[in-house]
């Protein structure tokens, strides 16, 4: 029997699609792992739960960036197939409407889409020697100050090699797939998906010739604070957040297994880019 993994928003509308979906499915004898954003699993054990997901055929994510960022955490390393459907503001993450959700469900279950890989960090702090974070990101790593802090000093090396000393609010390290959220409200540039790259945007720098720079996916960018400062804090995916301390050391780098992202016919990503941003009258 084929299972699928549904992760739903906290949402009226999207709890009751996908109510209406998970019996679409169970009549097709396709199995379901739900998990409600926020919460635990519907009506399995996390022990179960995580048996059941070395199964799944594929992920569907009724939600917006946010749910789908967590569904991405919760496969974890694992090469499952992931799709939202859009139930957010604005949801660039996802690949499709409710409206054609069982059209789309029914063609990914009889195998017709295509896979997009795209690229996560692998992100750890050193402190003393030891790793003490790791994390994985998606979309983007995100350094910055608290609302009382002094402008942050944020040392910055690739491959070693001193870049500069970003003396700004903070500073966002984004993945391609990263560049359309927090990278591109700072003022970043949009970066396709295919890519291979990795974009450093500050937030409001004070030397204004600070700007946003594309490296390749290769390098690994190594982060410090150049100055002891309070308050400074290090977040991945606005999921998960640590305290950074002077002395810390922040390694953000091309993570080994990519993000297994379902595709569908016809779907083009400079359509998707123009409704979501309105350009040319585009509606999202």
């Amino acid at each position: 029997m084929v299972n699928i993994g549904l992760v739903v928003k906290n949402d009226a509308a999207a709890a009751r699609k996908a109510d209406e979906f998970e019996r679409w499915l169970k009549k097709r004898h396709v199995g379901v792992l739900r998990k409600n954003h926020g919460a635990g699993f519907a009506g399995d054990s996390q022990q179960d739960a995580d048996s059941v997901m070395e199964e799944l055929f594929c992920v569907f994510v009724l939600g917006g960036d946010g749910t789908f960022l967590s569904a991405v955490r919760w496969i974890g390393e694992r090469e499952i197939p992931i799709i939202g459907v859009k139930f957010g503001a604005v949801g660039f993450l996802a690949e499709m409407t409710e409206e054609n959700l069982l059209t789309a469900a029914a063609a990914i279950l009889d195998g017709r889409f295509q896979l997009q890989k795209r690229m996560r960090f692998t992100v750890t702090v050193m402190r003393d020697g030891r790793a003490h974070f790791v994390e994985r990101a998606l979309n983007d790593v995100v350094i910055n100050k608290g609302a009382l802090a002094r402008l942050a000093h944020i040392e910055t090396h690739i491959d070693g090699h001193y870049l500069t000393t970003y003396r700004a609010d903070g500073l966002i390290v984004a993945t391609p797939t990263g560049s359309t959220a927090y990278s591109l409200a700072a003022g970043g540039p949009i970066i396709h998906p295919a890519v291979a790259g990795i974009v450093l945007t500050p937030i409001c720098p004070f030397t204004l010739t600070n700007r946003p720079l594309i490296v390749p996916d290769s390098v690994t960018i190594s982060i410090r604070l150049a100055e002891k400062a309070d308050d400074i804090m290090l977040t991945v995916d606005g999921q998960a957040g640590f305290d950074i301390r002077y002395g810390d050391e922040v390694r953000i780098e091309k993570g080994k297994n990519p993000v297994q992202m379902i595709a569908l016919p016809g779907q083009q990503y400079y359509d998707v880019l123009k409704a979501k941003l309105r350009w040319s009258g585009g509606r999202v």
